[in-house]
């Protein structure tokens, strides 16, 4: 079975060794846990939200986030000084699977229609509210640390020519849980008449304490000399002495930031997730905008969650059909400056075509051609740097720094009420999609001359098998 499987993945990944590639299989399958589960609370995120609080105010949302998940980032840059990398893969999952099942009990009590929630008594209602704001907050973070902590231990434990054929595989293996997870648990309440979404958090919960033993199952079996990294150390045996030696110098979050803004390289990375997440947030609003004027509620669940899936669908097709295949064989430098042009005829269609179900295949193929090719060649880009780059700036760029994309993309998502206020509904509207277009295609021509230097430093880097910082 195993080697049928090495033959189905030779033409869209590569040829694998068999004890590689039993090794990639493990951290596909814990990956498609945790995107299975992200991909499940993101239609919760945002449906539960619009019923508790209301979906003009998700820019709000998006915004406070960024301030909500700076202490969150401390406490994660704290543990990451004080516990072996082995030990957060299991403090996260742990503490993520227990706050799920604490807010399915809160959601239980607080989701209702819309006339009971507006009956509820002021402080009632008050907390009702903030409840809502706290659990988006909470399930940013969860896409924010669980996958980078995810990614930092990827790179740190594989070589450069093993991540070209494996990273891809691993992306492919986590489309499948973010396929099957969305839209047969986020819909399950709908699909069964429940009033709540309680079922599908009790589900989640369980799921994400799961990530816990199939991670300790992964170390146990898969090989020392396959867990060695760029710099020649393996992951599984120095990670707790290099914990310590981050113990005794004092590490704190702002090393994170410090190596960020040391190096051109790093901030070039942040350029490219920086513009990238302020477009898709553009995107994302007006697409939630459309979808919760049509649906409300459970029905609003179901409908985020099968969109979803398809996104993640899309993501594994490209896969199949060999998409990696541009990395594999017209390099990492073709990858990256693809998605500019992409994203850019992305941007010209949204300015141009008005339709919800227009909105859905926008975002769905946004997001599934990101996932599915520069999301892979971006992890690889982290490979020929040091390990406090893999897991401190790194935490930095895909935390706060997509945090802080998502808020400067809501803040301009804030301008479309007002327009509408002194324009009109219809002219509003049509200003807010000229200053869409007169501030992103600059934004795109930037990413595109940033994603041609990080290719070139990359490049540079693995033929002279140096470390970029």
């Amino acid at each position: 079975m195993l080697n049928f499987l090495m033959r189905i993945c030779r033409f869209n990944f590569g040829d694998f060794e068999k004890e590689e590639f039993k090794k990639f299989m493990y951290m596909g399958a814990i990956f498609a846990l945790i995107i299975g589960v992200y991909w499940t609370l993101r239609p919760l995120k945002d449906a539960i939200f619009i019923q508790l609080v209301d979906k003009t105010y998700l820019p709000y949302a998006k915004t406070i986030s960024i301030l909500a998940l700076l202490p969150l980032v401390i406490f994660y840059t704290q543990l990451l000084a004080r516990l072996s990398r082995e030990k957060m893969m299991v403090v996260l999952p742990a503490f993520y699977g227990i706050a799920v099942l604490i807010f399915s009990v809160c959601m239980f009590f607080a989701q209702g229609t819309p006339e009971v929630i507006a009956s509820r008594p002021f402080i009632l209602l008050a907390a009702t509210k903030i409840l809502a704001f706290v659990w988006y907050l909470f399930v940013e973070s969860f896409g924010s640390l669980a996958v980078a902590l995810f990614w930092a231990f990827s790179a740190d434990a594989t070589d450069p020519l093993s991540a070209k054929r494996g990273f891809p595989l691993i992306v492919a293996i986590g489309q499948l849980g973010g396929i099957i997870f969305p839209y047969s648990i986020a819909g399950l309440p709908h699909r069964l008449g429940l009033a709540t979404d309680t079922l599908s958090m009790v589900i989640l919960g369980g799921l994400t304490f799961l990530i816990i033993p199939l991670f300790h199952y992964f170390i146990r079996v898969t090989p020392p000399e396959l867990l060695r990294s760029f710099q020649g150390s393996s992951s599984s045996s120095n990670t707790a002495e290099m914990a310590q030696k981050e113990k005794a110098e004092h590490t704190g979050f702002l090393d994170g930031l410090k190596l960020l803004l040391a190096h051109k390289y790093l901030i070039g990375i942040f350029m490219v997730n920086f513009i990238y997440e302020i477009i898709i947030t553009i995107f994302d609003f007006n697409f939630k905008l459309a979808a919760a004027t049509k649906y409300s509620g459970v029905a609003l669940t179901h409908y985020l969650s099968l969109y979803g899936s398809s996104v993640n669908l899309v993501s594994l097709l490209c896969l199949l059909l060999g998409i990696s295949n541009i990395t594999r064989f017209l390099g990492i430098r073709f990858a990256l400056t693809a998605m500019p042009i992409i994203v850019g005829l992305a941007l010209f269609s949204f300015l141009t075509v008005d339709s919800l179900s227009f909105l859905f295949a926008l975002m769905v193929g946004s997001k599934a051609i990101n996932y599915a090719l520069n999301g892979p060649a971006l992890k690889q880009l982290y490979i020929p740097t040091t390990t406090d780059v893999r897991f401190k700036a790194q935490a930095w760029i895909e935390t706060f720094g997509a945090r802080a994309s998502k808020e400067v993309g809501s803040i301009f998502n804030m301008g479309l009420k007002p327009l509408q206020s002194i324009f009109g509904e219809l002219a509003g509207k049509s200003h807010y999609l000229m200053l869409s277009g007169v501030i992103g295609f600059p934004l795109l021509i930037l990413w595109f001359i940033t994603a041609f230097y990080l290719s070139k430093q990359y490049q540079e880097a693995i033929k002279d098998k140096k470390m970029i910082c």
